[in-house]
């Protein structure tokens, strides 16, 4: 007598018959937090490295400016374009892939500030980069970023590594509490030295002198007199690439 085979369908349908690098479920579990941090940061570093991206400037500021929006709004989104025309143009970002390139635009990727910095690069021809994040409004890439160079973010931490990487400079134009968080996120690499000193520029003094009470910092002892001279002020994009030059950074 001939004994029946049973089928292995359960076990072909089980999860843990899935290869793990294909299962979903356990890729986007708790116990595999770790791996994705490194996923993150493997996949922009690789084509980052392909694209060869030397050194960013990277440009900070408001996911809510319009061009067309009220008050200073609309001076924001054009000196941030303006600056990123400058900064593309004659920083080295239009060199040949095979000679590297350097000062590449970097924003959030988001609209805003970050749209106007990545149009500004688009105009002159110039590649520029989009770190997104995924948050529930707000952020989508802006069309002006170069395609291959649009990455997208769960971990606010490792956006902020990528931002942080192969930054030369840092312009910062006005913005909320995610701007807020960046620029004292880099000062604070700076000050500590777990980052290597870099130019830092915040565009339209009343604005940021309004907000942050830099001298009432040193006032109260919790600054020193040094760390208000890793910053200074600018009034246009014009005059922030000649306070980022005049601070140090390294063009060709």
């Amino acid at each position: 007598m001939t004994e029946t085979k049973p089928s292995n369908a359960a076990q072909l349908a089980s999860p843990t018959y899935i290869l793990p690098a294909l299962d979903q479920d356990f890729l986007l579990g708790d116990s595999m937090r770790g791996t994705r941090f490194l996923l993150e940061y493997a996949k922009a570093e690789e084509r980052l490295r392909a694209a060869a991206i030397h050194s960013t400037i990277v440009v900070f500021g408001s996911a809510r400016v319009k061009q067309d929006g009220p008050g200073r709004q609309g001076f924001w989104y054009n000196e941030a374009r303006a600056f990123a025309q400058i900064a593309s143009r004659e920083g080295g970002a239009l060199q040949p892939r095979e000679q590297g390139r350097f000062n590449v635009i970097a924003t959030g990727g988001g609209p805003g500030v970050m749209e106007a910095a990545n149009r500004g690069a688009t105009d002159v021809g110039a590649p520029s980069i989009g770190f997104n994040i995924n948050l529930p409004r707000e952020q989508q890439p802006n069309p002006y970023i170069t395609p291959e160079l649009t990455f997208s973010f769960h971990y606010f931490a490792m956006r902020k590594m990528h931002l942080a990487m192969r930054a030369a400079a840092l312009a910062v134009f006005p913005g909320g509490f995610g701007t807020f968080d960046e620029l004292f996120e880099i000062l604070t690499l700076v000050q500590t030295g777990k980052a290597p000193k870099l130019p830092i520029v915040l565009v339209d003094r009343s604005y940021w002198t309004k907000v942050v009470s830099f001298e009432a910092l040193l006032e109260a002892g919790v600054i020193g007199a040094q760390d208000l001279r890793l910053l200074s002020f600018a009034e246009s994009g014009e005059e922030a690439w000649r306070a980022l030059c005049e601070a140090g950074l390294s063009v060709l």
